[in-house]
């Protein structure tokens, strides 16, 4: 007689990261601070403590992936559309903003709370390391391709902070989005516009940078000590 073999089932992964984001996000919200433990936490979602730390280490670090995921989801939603080649940098970082707040509209109440829990400082808050992370790699690109084309100036010594500019308009809008009360945040749509037309600006060439040109071809073929 053949022996009857029963199969060892493996149990299901009963976590994902979307699904711990989630329940964490309604717990903050529900509750209005962090669970008391991964412990607690996972035992109120029905799934073993070790799975949770399959997917993460910490509380902050489902934060961090969080907001990783909604710059990620941006880039790779408007990198997908057709006319994404064709834009120019500033077409391409408006999209950017424009498409990223719009996306930020599904978690508003998460991104309320998050904002205002950032500490006042000129470091980045930790929830936005690797969204900072992603984000500058995104802009580099597009500023390279700027450069590239002579759409935007390259300037010694500051052609480099290009990329921190645009970061600087990320924290500012956000700050501005988050107070922002106005119907379907129209006002938010106003800053950006402005916010970014203004700082593309001051990438492109300017007279100044005429001036600047003119006085080093005078520096060296007319003799004349600049002070530059």
């Amino acid at each position: 007689m053949m022996e009857n073999k029963v199969s060892e089932k493996k149990p299901k992964a009963m976590g994902t990261k979307e699904k711990i984001q989630n329940a964490y996000i309604e717990h903050l919200l529900t509750e209005g601070k962090q669970p008391a433990s991964v412990f607690i936490f996972a035992k109120k979602n029905k799934m073993a403590e070790e799975e949770f730390y399959k997917f993460y280490a910490s509380f902050s670090a489902i934060e961090a992936d969080i907001w990783n995921d909604l710059f990620s989801k941006t880039i790779a939603e408007i990198k997908s559309q057709e006319v994404w080649e064709q834009y120019s940098a500033r077409e391409k970082a408006l999209s950017f903003f424009y498409s990223f707040f719009e996306l930020l509209k599904s978690k508003r109440s998460y991104a309320l709370h998050s904002v205002r829990s950032f500490k006042k400082g000129l470091k980045t808050p930790t929830a936005l390391s690797s969204a900072k992370e992603t984000f500058t790699e995104f802009s580099t690109q597009i500023i390279q391709d700027g450069l590239e084309s002579g759409e935007l100036s390259e300037r010694k010594f500051i052609s480099d902070k290009y990329v921190d500019a645009l970061w600087l308009q990320v924290a500012f809008l956000l700050n501005f989005w988050v107070k922002d009360q106005s119907a379907g945040f129209e006002k938010t749509d106003e800053a950006i516009e402005k916010g970014i037309n203004v700082t593309f600006d001051l990438f492109q060439r300017s007279p100044i940078d005429n001036l600047f040109e003119y006085g080093k071809f005078l520096a060296q073929h007319a003799g004349i000590k600049m002070a530059f």
